[in-house]
C-alpha cells in the first residue's frame, strides 16, 4: 500500500508541475506598453475632394459599416475613421486627441449627432473624417 500512495503522489505532483508550466507559458504578458504622451501631432483635416484617388476609392467601398483606417503616401499618413450608415444627416466627427506615444500613435474621435431643433436631410448618411499628419511607421491606436 506504501508503495501505491507513493506511485500517486508522483503523478499529483507531476500534474501540478504540468499546470503550472503551462499557466506560466500561456499567461499574459505582464509588460505593459507606454501609452504616456510624448508630443501632440500636428493634423489637417482633409476634405473628399483632396483625398488621394486611392483612398477614396477605399473609403466609398467601406463606408456602409463603422471602419478604422491608414493609408500614407509622399504627401504624409493619413487617419481615417468612419461611422457607418447612420439614418439622416446632421452628424459631425470631432477629433478629441491626436499625439504620438513611445511605440505608437493615438487618435481619439467622437460622433456628434444633430443638434435639437437642427434640420436635418432625411436621406441616410456616411459620415466619416480623415485626419492627415505627418509620416510616421509607428502603429495607430484607435481610441
Amino acid at each position: 500500500m506504501g508503495r501505491r500512495l507513493n506511485g500517486k503522489m508522483i503523478w499529483v505532483v507531476f500534474l501540478l508541475f504540468w499546470v503550472l508550466m503551462v499557466r506560466l507559458l500561456t499567461g499574459c504578458s505582464v509588460e505593459k506598453e507606454n501609452q504616456d504622451k510624448v508630443r501632440d501631432l500636428e493634423s489637417t483635416v482633409v476634405g473628399e475632394a483632396d483625398l488621394p484617388e486611392e483612398l477614396k476609392n477605399l473609403v466609398e467601398e467601406k463606408k456602409a459599416a463603422p471602419f478604422k483606417l491608414t493609408y500614407s503616401n509622399d504627401q504624409g499618413l493619413y487617419i481615417v475613421v468612419g461611422y457607418g450608415e447612420q439614418a439622416t444627416g446632421g452628424y459631425s466627427i470631432s477629433v478629441n486627441e491626436l499625439y504620438l506615444t513611445e511605440n505608437s500613435i493615438v487618435i481619439d474621435t467622437e460622433l456628434k449627432g444633430p443638434q435639437k431643433g437642427e434640420t436635418v436631410g432625411v436621406e441616410k448618411s456616411y459620415p466619416y473624417i480623415v485626419v492627415q499628419t505627418e509620416y510616421l511607421e509607428n502603429p495607430v491606436i484607435f481610441q
